[in-house]
């Protein structure tokens, strides 16, 4: 290699590290951006149809807004008035508190005043979060720049996201047919994650809410929520709610209807899970579950948050690079051998 070329590479693998090192900071946002980017993208292009990219772009990030907002804000209503009704129902003999302590003297043969030790420890939370107030103020202050950032990201990414793939395209060493093939698969890999992954998680909590409202579950609605969030973690996923709650109805003295929520759980809502994912998955990718699992698992620990999402996306890829990697090198060896 020529010095000025090795002078070039030097310099483009310096940067490359210090760019990581800019983008490293806000990493969970730039993913945020460019999944939504992916969601709206169909959309951007049906808008830029009948408007300006520009102004398609804006309308798309305001309605990821809204769609954020508005549902955030609802869920905190729900658990703010829960909250206050909670508060409003609490009462000292209600709860026999009295009755609690002779239980717990019985069996241990101590006495404890609870409500002293539920003061004491409301106490020493207090303090520890004055004391952290300056971690928090600063977590939000990151926070708040962090989705600033994410709507700054997907507003571009939406006006110029194709202008960006071509640019990656000529760019990219490889034979535009090669890049057709390995686009493609990526993008199917997304598909499948997206439709396979979140649409089924979010099916799997529903259905498994259902089951928590003909219980009488307290808060079902929120519970459902969280549901559809843990549901994203396969195996486990909704049984983390599910499961406690079958407890609690035998606790309350509900064993009917604790060992019809947990068979309702456990066969219908896992049905659900063992069957619905694999065949959406399979419909758009031919993904194994287990690389699904190690992506999700994987993901969160490497990503945060948005491991979830592209956990299971990168290992995909690699797959697909390997296999038209693969498809490239055998061409290559054919024209070698042919005289």
């Amino acid at each position: 290699m020529k010095r000025p070329g090795a002078t070039l590479l030097a310099l483009a693998g310096v940067f490359a590290v210090l760019s990581l090192l800019l983008v490293l900071p806000f990493l969970q946002y730039v993913l945020l951006a460019v999944l939504l980017a992916y969601v709206l993208a169909p959309l951007q292009r049906r808008l830029e149809g009948r408007l300006s990219p520009t102004i398609a772009a804006g309308s798309l990030v305001a309605l990821a807004v809204v769609a954020f907002v508005v549902p955030f804000a609802i869920a905190l209503a729900v658990i703010a008035e829960d909250a206050v009704t909670l508060a409003q129902d609490v009462d000292a003999d209600t709860l026999q508190l009295g009755e609690l302590e002779s239980v717990i003297a019985d069996v241990t043969g101590y006495e404890v005043d609870i409500t002293e030790e539920v003061s004491g420890l409301g106490q020493e939370a207090g303090t520890f979060l004055a004391e952290q107030a300056t971690t928090y103020f600063a977590m939000a202050t990151h926070a708040i720049i962090g989705l600033g950032l994410t709507l700054f990201l997907l507003y571009y990414l939406l006006k110029d996201g194709d202008s960006l793939v071509s640019w990656i395209r000529e760019h990219t060493p490889v034979p535009s047919e090669f890049q057709d093939r390995l686009f493609s698969e990526i993008d199917d890999v997304m598909r499948a994650v997206l439709i396979g992954h979140v649409l089924i998680a979010f099916v799997e909590g529903l259905i498994a809410g259902i089951g928590l409202f003909a219980t009488g579950i307290p808060n079902a609605a929120f519970w459902t929520v969280v549901m559809m969030i843990l549901a994203l973690i396969p195996l486990v996923g909704a049984f983390l709610v599910w499961g406690p709650a079958v407890g609690y109805l035998l606790l309350t003295g509900e064993p009917v209807l604790a060992g019809a929520l947990f068979v309702y759980s456990a066969i219908v809502v896992g049905v659900s899970d063992d069957y619905l994912r694999p065949l959406v998955v399979d419909r758009y990718a031919q993904i194994n579950p287990a690389v699904i699992i190690l992506g999700v698992i994987g993901g969160v620990y490497a990503f945060g948050v948005m491991g979830l999402f592209f956990g299971p996306v990168v290992l995909g890829a690699l797959i697909a690079t390997v296999s038209v990697l693969d498809e490239y090198w055998e061409r290559q060896d054919r024209r070698h051998d042919d005289p």
